[in-house]
């Protein structure tokens, strides 16, 4: 399979091509026969403006495709590409019904129906782009065998994330650190042409990747919160050493300036549209038990402050009397009402008056609760870095976790993303967020008996 697989990228592309193109055709079959022939838009298109009407849908379709992960067949699950494609579907098909009725002068809702049709015919095609795709790239790429090197923690967890994509990935063999020394370790390395390591000391993990870079074996390893900051660092070249630059001191004050005009904008905007939402929500809770609407609680953002956070209360009156814990999977103290809006996220809305306010941004780590992180503290002594930016709304860790997740697993992502920044990151993430309202698995609560999320150590 290696020699293959510097074909991946350009297979995959290959795939997405030919659903682009099957989609646009659809597209321009309803324009032909439809819009265009019947006189329906009423400005006269030749050879080069068909062109440019069918082009802009394909740049579109292609767009939102790459922004929710709608090519990547084989990378993520069938069901996250087959949702994927049916959002940027929806999305390209709206927005192109938007620019015909502002090119043919007609209202909303006139001549609708052709579109709804064409939306019906693409995610038919989708569905059945999406069993083909994924069963040809099984076939031309099957699972690949894997060897996981592990230290002093247990590696069930990890055998556990992977065996969720078996067919990516198949642990045949692990190996402790702990109980071989180097040469029995790349014995084994030479086995196969894939390793993971885990969480093992940096010197022995340095010893292994240069092992695997020599023997040109592809090699997986769990990042280190050290090894995430050297993601981000520049290169200097003023001697004939080069260096690398560490500038650790979160967002510069241009982009502080910039995201905080985005937040403003946004919030914005967002509450005159939702605000009839919002109030339905908020008659459901009081007709519900009579009890208050909204539900207020300390939060950590940025430096370490302390700010009062706003939610729709999702949860019976007095839910915490007992001390504060996360919400656990089938919580008896989650209302009717709560369950609905936790699982689709609606009990975050009222968020957008604490970005308003300031105490937030549209994107950033998930603000925590100053009890709860000062347990995860005595565990993650790093725990504070993720506080060098604004608490967000959503964030890196809310698209690509869990509400389970563990803390020292959410810190790497929203490391990743501060020392990443960047506007179109921010833009990407708040589209991303409309993705995870339909994934049950982001609004997991933790398990049963856990205070926290915080992952014990187990040993072996």
């Amino acid at each position: 399979m290696e020699y293959r697989e510097k074909y991946k990228r350009l297979f995959r592309f290959a795939l997405s091509m030919i659903n682009v193109i099957a989609l646009t055709a659809i597209y321009a079959y309803f324009w032909f026969s439809y819009y265009h022939e019947r006189d329906i838009i009423r400005v006269l298109y030749y050879r080069w403006g068909h062109y440019a009407i069918l082009g802009l849908y394909a740049i579109l379709l292609f767009f939102f495709e790459q922004v929710y992960g709608a090519m990547k067949v084989g990378y993520l699950r069938v069901l996250d590409v087959l949702l994927s494609q049916f959002i940027a579907v929806i999305f390209v098909n709206a927005i192109t019904y938007v620019q015909l009725a502002l090119i043919g002068h007609w209202l909303f809702g006139h001549h609708l129906m052709p579109l709804l049709r064409m939306t019906a015919c693409d995610l038919m095609v989708v569905l059945l782009w999406v069993i083909l795709a994924r069963w040809l790239y099984t076939r031309v790429y099957p699972a690949r065998e894997i060897l996981l090197v592990y230290g002093d923690r247990s590696p069930r967890s990890i055998i556990a994330k992977i065996s969720t994509r078996k067919d990516k990935y198949q642990v045949r063999e692990t190996v402790c650190i702990d109980e071989n020394d180097d040469d029995q370790i790349k014995e084994a390395i030479s086995r196969y042409r894939a390793v993971m390591l885990g969480d093992i000391p940096a010197q022995r993990r340095n010893d292994l990747l240069k092992y695997c870079f020599e023997k040109n074996i592809r090699c997986y390893s769990v990042p280190k919160i050290s090894d995430i900051m050297m993601m981000s660092s520049e290169t200097i070249n003023l001697f004939d050493t080069a260096l690398q630059l560490f500038r650790n001191n979160g967002l510069t004050a241009d982009q502080q300036a910039v995201k905080r005009l985005m937040d403003i904008v946004m919030a914005t905007l967002m509450l005159l549209i939702l605000s009839p939402l919002m109030l339905v929500i908020a008659l459901c809770i009081v007709i519900y038990d009579g009890g208050p609407v909204f539900y207020k609680q300390s939060r950590l953002t940025l430096n370490g402050k302390v700010f009062e956070i706003y939610k729709f209360r999702s949860m019976v009156v007095d839910s915490e009397e007992k001390g504060a814990r996360l919400a656990a999977k089938e919580d008896s103290r989650i209302t009717p009402v709560g369950k609905v809006i936790r699982n689709l996220h609606l009990d975050e809305l009222p968020q957008l008056i604490n970005i308003l306010k300031g105490d937030m941004s549209m994107v950033g780590p998930r603000p925590e609760r100053p009890e709860i992180a000062e347990q995860y503290k005595r565990i993650i002594p790093e725990f504070d870095y993720r506080l060098k930016v604004k608490a967000g709304l959503t964030g890196y860790a809310q698209v690509y976790g869990k509400y389970n997740t563990t803390p020292y697993d959410k810190l790497k992502l929203d490391l990743y993303y501060i020392e990443n920044y960047s506007i179109w990151t921010d833009l990407r993430l708040c589209m991303l967020t409309f993705k995870i309202l339909f994934q049950k698995e982001n609004t997991e609560g933790v398990d049963p008996g856990q205070r926290t999320a915080a992952e014990n150590k187990e040993k072996k």
